[in-house]
């Protein structure tokens, strides 16, 4: 049975429709927000388990950090997994600093997303493999 939903967040349709085309078949609902207002409401209205979410989405409070780090502190219950075009081992650990469980090269997308998202929801951490250089906290 499919379960839950998962959000993405994503400034980019052509990424959203991919990666929303990826996960529908895995879950209740997969729901697709362009910007910060949208993404709020969602989270507001839809209590989802997960959310991807692109670490260059606009984000209104610089002190948060970027949006991760915002939706982090407005919404902690939910399992973060952020997109990148990034593969450096320092943007990773970044973006794992501001809360998100996960760090997903958007070029690996495609391999990394499911995986990604079952590690955070089971409480692990997943960070892609084509971070360079490697993490040990990868799964």
């Amino acid at each position: 049975m499919k379960q839950g939903t998962v959000l993405l967040a994503d400034r980019h349709s052509p990424m959203l429709e991919a990666v929303r085309n990826l996960l529908e078949g895995c879950f209740q609902a997969v729901v697709m927000v362009a910007d910060e207002a949208s993404l709020f409401q969602a989270v507001q209205r839809l209590q989802p388990a997960c959310a991807v979410v692109d670490v260059s989405f606009p984000c209104s409070d610089r002190d948060a950090g970027n949006i991760v780090g915002l939706l982090h502190q407005r919404a902690p219950d939910i399992k973060l997994i952020a997109l990148s075009v990034h593969n450096e081992r320092a943007v990773a650990e970044r973006i794992l600093e501001l809360g998100a469980l996960g760090f997903v090269v958007k070029g690996s997308a495609v391999t990394d997303l499911l995986p990604a998202i079952e590690a955070v929801m089971s409480g692990q951490t997943y960070v892609s493999g084509s971070v360079h250089p490697p993490m040990r906290s990868q799964v």
